[in-house]
């Protein structure tokens, strides 16, 4: 690493993100120098579209990498010289390296979603799962889903073809997968066991409900990716109604500790970045 190490943030309404904080606590433990700077598109006035120029930008001032979150993550792939086999695999990227003069594509949202899930929601049945959202973040989460032995998952996007693009592409990898469009999920829930929120709707640029409360049941589990607020509308309806609930704390921090190891080359602690979480979020 070298001896200053600048990174930041690409996305839209990322103000309350508490991933500088994360980074830049786990650098200090280690002894290394790293300032992680936001890189606001809302605050701006840009598009997603233009998530290449920020990525010439930063690169040409002298940034070491960058994190990568909604609504930038698909588009972002096409403006890179390389792709990790896993960002390859989803077409989707959250984490950014500029080295050797080349940038490469990396998601590491996938790992994180599944260790924060598995050690979140031990023992939660997998037999039918619905997932709301098939962007870039929701990409990472169905193959994560699917790859901790989901039954079968049915992706609900209001975009039909997005969501039936991205269960085409799991069945292509032999993982059970069905598109399906929002009209369908009252009667995709009465027979689930979880539901996973892998949309934007309930971040703190996004507030409200994905889906209509009443639709929800006590014999559901229910994740939400965001954690920011760490208990959505959501989580705080399905957590009325005796759900069991989990927020997406754990995936931000395993999914920030893969990145900062690409970012520096040192594997942070990932116990200590998990205590930084919670502490930032009681104060946040």
């Amino acid at each position: 690493m070298p001896q200053r190490c600048l990174v930041g943030l690409i996305g839209a309404g990322i103000g309350a993100s508490l991933s500088p904080a994360l980074h830049e606590r786990a650098a200090d433990r280690a002894g290394l120098r790293l300032l992680y700077q936001l890189i606001d598109i809302t605050g701006l006035g840009a598009a997603p579209s233009e998530v290449g120029d920020l990525l010439r930008a930063a690169r040409r001032l002298g940034f070491h990498g960058l994190n990568i979150t909604h609504p930038c993550k698909q588009e972002v792939v096409r403006h890179l010289d390389d792709l990790s086999p896993g960002a390859a695999e989803l077409r989707a990227v959250n984490t950014v390296v500029f080295r050797d003069g080349r940038a490469t594509g990396h998601n590491t949202d996938r790992a994180g979603f599944a260790e924060g899930f598995v050690r979140g929601l031990p023992g939660a049945r997998l037999g039918e799962v619905v997932q709301l959202g098939a962007g870039g973040a929701g990409h990472a989460v169905a193959y994560a889903i699917s790859g901790l032995g989901a039954g079968r998952l049915t992706v609900v996007d209001p975009d039909p073809g997005r969501a039936e693009s991205l269960a085409a592409a799991l069945r292509g990898h032999g993982r059970p997968a069905r598109g399906a469009t929002p009209d369908r999920l009252g009667e995709l829930l009465a027979h689930a066991d979880g539901l996973i929120n892998a949309s934007p709707v309930g971040m703190a640029a996004h507030p409200g409900l994905p889906l209509p409360a009443e639709l929800l049941h006590p014999g559901l589990w229910v994740t939400d990716i965001i954690y920011s607020p760490p208990r959505t509308a959501l989580l705080r309806a399905a957590a009325a109604l005796g759900c069991r609930t989990l927020n997406g704390g754990g995936m931000v921090v395993h999914q920030a500790a893969a990145a900062f190891e690409l970012f520096t080359g040192h594997r942070p602690d990932v116990a200590a970045m998990a205590a930084d979480f919670r502490a930032l979020s009681a104060h946040g």
